[in-house]
């Protein structure tokens, strides 16, 4: 079968003990992807060597150390395929990940773009989780497909897969041309740029194609961004958030209602991981801001819960 033709794309930093298992996995493919794009951004280790050990399969980029962002885009801006995948270092695809995706746009080329189900597991191989058996966002559409493999997300649907998306950027496919008029992922945010790119996306789209089935492995370890710093984490997470506000004053209102409930979620953990340092009065002003914006009886919830977390921290230290 004639189909779309996928470049698939790896950011790398300092990874040589697991990029060779993420290449593998996307040579291994049933579909075999047009192009894999290696781009090592600016490592100390064994990482280009690891790559180059692939020979011609592999195509190798090196740049000065930039960030998982730029790398991304660094590969994306390589990229001849006409559809883009991408895959972090630590992480593998399942053997139908592309053949699942590029089969459906062969029948479907209308789709603004596609995701699927994935599975967390520890670097020990132990399972965690599935994606979308953890978020309602999820949970709806696997009970549309009704035990098929595949379930069309539309309308509606798209607003709380925008507060709660499932699937990670190892099961994103996306137009190359989209991509470009999109900018890519923003420059300079350590953490979040994945679900930056994914709002904008989705603020586009109006028809998504999901996949029920793992695609792939998201690898959950305690060297991770978002594991490392926990607060700093939660920090940026809202600072790469803020600025949608201006980016989805056109977006349709579904869209940007879910962005909203994205961004209180966000606020609401940032500010129990400044109750977890004892920064009571930082954490009741991180939450404050989205009674302004969300007008949910859960944010008057919100509020109230560190509050009092707030309080019992101020009496404590007073004795009281």
């Amino acid at each position: 079968m004639r189909g779309p033709a996928f470049s698939v794309v790896i950011a790398a930093y300092n990874a040589e003990r697991t990029l060779g298992k993420a290449i593998q996995s996307g040579l291994d493919q049933t579909w075999l992807p047009h192009e894999l794009i290696v781009v090592d951004d600016g490592s100390t280790d064994g990482t280009s060597d690891v790559a180059r050990g692939f020979g011609a399969r592999v195509i190798c980029i090196r740049q000065a150390n930039a960030g998982v962002a730029a790398a991304r885009n660094a590969g994306a801006e390589r990229a001849s395929g006409e559809w883009l995948a991408f895959l972090d270092a630590d992480d593998w695809y399942y053997p139908d990940r592309l053949r699942w995706h590029a089969e459906w746009i062969a029948r479907d080329p209308a789709l603004d773009f596609l995701t699927g189900d994935s599975e967390y597991r520890r670097p020990d191989g132990a399972l965690i989780s599935r994606s979308m058996e953890v978020t309602a966002a999820g949970r709806a559409m696997l009970a549309k497909a009704r035990g098929a493999r595949e379930a069309i997300m539309e309308g509606t649907e798209i607003g709380p897969f925008v507060e709660q998306h499932f699937g990670d950027t190892h099961t994103l496919s996306v137009p190359r041309r989209t991509f470009r008029e999109l900018g890519g992922y923003p420059v300079g945010r350590a953490v979040c740029e994945d679900v930056n790119l994914l709002i904008r996306l989705c603020a586009r789209s109006g028809r998504v194609g999901v996949v029920c089935e793992p695609l792939g492995v998201y690898c959950v370890h305690g060297q991770s961004a978002t594991r490392r710093d926990p607060l700093r984490a939660q920090r940026l997470t809202v600072e790469a958030l803020l600025p949608l506000k201006t980016d989805l004053s056109e977006a349709p209102a579904t869209v940007y209602r879910g962005y909203l409930g994205r961004l209180r979620l966000a606020r609401l953990n940032l500010a129990y991981a400044l109750l977890r340092s004892g920064r009571g009065a930082e954490a009741l002003g991180a939450v404050l801001p989205s009674l302004l914006d969300v007008h949910r009886p859960a944010v008057a919830r919100d509020v109230l819960s560190i509050a009092w977390g707030a309080m019992r921290q101020a009496f404590g230290a007073r004795g009281i």
